[in-house]
């Protein structure tokens, strides 16, 4: 898995998506409900992000030792400023990456990951970024169309590519057919494309064109691509065997409890 874009980018984007997210949730409310992540208000997502980036913060700075991120996300759920308390921990997180060195010796549970500096702030941009589109639902009422999510399509090529390479083909991946299957996944503004193995055994994939053709092609510019693959947008055109089910039931990513579920997908609790 190759990151293909500068740790600087990543801040920028990670930055943008906390900006985002907060001002999507000033105009939702904090008890509003998130269509994106039924079962969840903004509330529940702030808390649940702010947690995360401070786990990230304590990867970054090697202090995880006793972190607890139960306790960490309940003291976000309770915080006179969530708001507030959100931006604390996003800007501790941005400080942390820019004074990392390059050579960062720090664990990531990715697929192939690229140098910790680079996985991290490029995990983390990611993580904002959806949670953004998220909380705009939730001001929306609605699942965003990828217009309105004001994602750049190389910040979300990008974002397809650490989700297909980085984590689909890890072990704990729920996703396994009976039967193999090719599936092709391209954006057709980008001119981006991979090449997914699926079956009864773990997920390969690849960067390039199925060679003898796929079983099944899902397609479209890259943000709708993006935000149909993590199970936010609801604009990601599919020809050819019908995977989106499967995908949506078992492409989730979680962090171990239901509280602090972070999904792939649209899940009975959110995503990382």
């Amino acid at each position: 898995m190759t990151a293909t874009l500068t740790v600087e980018r990543y801040l920028d984007a990670l930055r943008q998506g906390v900006d985002g997210l907060l001002e999507h949730a000033v105009a939702a409310g904090p008890g509003a409900d998130v269509p994106t992540c039924p079962g969840w208000t903004v509330r529940d997502l702030v808390a649940h992000l702010g947690m995360v980036q401070r786990w990230a913060t304590a990867h970054v700075t090697a202090t995880l030792d006793g972190f607890d991120g139960a306790l960490v996300e309940d003291e976000g759920a309770r915080a006179d400023d969530p708001l507030g308390w959100l931006r604390e921990g996003a800007d501790a997180l941005v400080t942390a990456l820019e004074a990392a060195p390059d050579d960062l010796e720090a664990e990531f549970f990715l697929t192939d990951a690229p140098p910790p500096r680079v996985a991290w702030a490029r995990r983390q941009a990611h993580e904002a970024t959806v949670h953004a589109v998220d909380v705009l639902s939730a001001a929306l009422g609605r699942v965003p169309r990828a217009a309105e999510a004001q994602i750049a399509a190389d910040l979300a090529t990008d974002g397809i590519d650490e989700l297909l390479a980085g984590f689909l083909p890890r072990p704990r991946t729920r996703l396994r057919l009976d039967e193999p299957l090719v599936l092709e996944v391209s954006t057709t503004d980008t001119d981006s494309a991979w090449t997914v193995h699926l079956g009864p055994d773990v997920p390969r994939t690849a960067h390039q064109m199925a060679a003898d053709g796929p079983d099944t092609r899902l397609t479209g510019e890259a943000v709708a691509v993006y935000l149909g693959l993590w199970n936010r947008g609801e604009e990601l055109h599919a020809d050819g065997v019908d995977v989106l089910e499967e995908w949506r039931a078992e492409m989730r990513i979680s962090w171990g409890r239901p509280r602090v579920a972070e999904t792939a997908g649209l899940p009975p609790s959110p995503p990382t």
